[in-house]
């Protein structure tokens, strides 16, 4: 087995898990499986109505460390009926501000090798849960050989923007959520998500329930003396030297 990691990062980023038309659609604390696997098929130009390709990504593990929670923001949209002009009703949408996340999928190595080239070099660009929120930087982290979900997860370093890893520059680790698919053995206590894509065609989108387990891993955390620094007035030293 291998895994592929990411990291999700931006601005803003919303993974929904309910219905695709609600006036009010809101966000998971994480991101969600749906997203993450499609995604991936958009990177290698899977197409949204070919459930058969799609298979093999969702049979994948999934699960995701939290690094940076954000904040939670909402917003108000409006729209038009492209044909009648008439104005739609007032949406409420909630996103992720500034959060950071690594996910990871374990499976068949030749797979996920091939969806690390593909989204190096994407069919359809990324994004974090909706297509207005790009990603702050490639989300790509690496393919790992031989390893687990939770290896992989406890070995990633802390992806945290700088400016919140200092606000924890006084502890050598760090203890990090980490949400991970559950085993046959676990099911009995876990928590339950709709969002296992079956299908991602316009005309009959599907998810099923997937059980979910909470977790921790352990990381070592940057010293304060390794983060970098930032004196906003250092322009006006260069300038005046």
């Amino acid at each position: 087995m291998s895994v592929l990691s990411l990291r999700l990062a931006g601005p803003l980023q919303s993974w929904g898990a309910s219905a695709r038309f609600a006036a009010r659609r809101t966000t998971e604390s994480a991101p969600t499986k749906s997203a993450v696997i499609g995604m991936l098929a958009a990177a290698a130009g899977i197409e949204r109505g070919d459930d058969r390709s799609l298979e093999p990504l969702a049979a994948l593990r999934f699960a995701v460390r939290v690094d940076q929670p954000g904040t939670r923001v909402r917003d108000f949209q409006t729209a038009h009926h492209g044909a009648s002009g008439k104005s739609m009703p007032l949406s409420e949408r909630f996103y992720l501000a500034d959060a950071v996340f690594v996910a990871a999928v374990e499976g068949d190595p030749t797979l996920l090798a091939t969806l690390h080239a593909a989204l190096r070099n994407p069919v359809y660009a990324p994004f974090l849960g909706r297509r207005s929120c790009p990603p702050s930087q490639p989300v790509e982290l690496g393919l790992h050989d031989g390893a687990s979900l939770l290896e992989v997860l406890s070995q990633v370093p802390w992806q945290a923007s700088a400016w919140y890893r200092k606000q924890h520059h006084d502890r050598t680790d760090i203890e990090l959520t980490v949400l991970r698919e559950a085993h046959d053995n676990e099911v009995e206590f876990a928590d339950t998500l709709r969002d296992q894509p079956v299908s991602y065609a316009a005309a009959h989108r599907r998810h099923s329930m997937r059980t979910v387990v909470s977790d921790t891993v352990r990381i070592t955390g940057p010293s304060a003396r390794s983060l970098p620094s930032h004196d906003p007035f250092d322009a006006f030293k260069e300038a005046s030297a």
